[in-house]
């Protein structure tokens, strides 16, 4: 959409935002989204870290995200991958996620 990244919608300067819900970040995404004529066609993302093991809540996961984005779950993936003992991530001293989303026109 080349609508700015977070900070330009939510500034770190803004207290309201300290420690906001993430889909209160998402929903908003949803609106632009849907402002511009969009909607979802699908959502693959991963997320890389040692713990918590994540396979237990995926589904939840899943269905949250799928909520939010006003689409079926079908449409969504989630996964999870360790570090294996390797980077940050396998030191657990970092966690990543790494998320495409396809969009197509309403």
């Amino acid at each position: 959409l080349a609508e700015g990244d977070i900070g330009s919608h939510f500034p770190p300067s803004d207290e309201r935002w300290r420690n906001a819900e993430s889909l209160v970040f998402l929903r908003f995404a949803v609106g632009l989204m849907k402002e511009a004529g969009y909607k979802v066609a699908n959502l693959d993302s991963t997320v890389h870290l040692e713990r918590p093991k994540l396979r237990p809540s995926i589904d939840e996961i899943r269905h949250q995200i799928a909520d939010a984005l006003e689409v079926e779950t079908a449409r969504i993936s989630v996964k999870a991958k360790t570090g294996e003992g390797v980077d940050a991530v396998g030191k657990r001293e970092a966690v990543r996620a790494d998320c495409v989303i396809l969009l197509e026109r309403a």
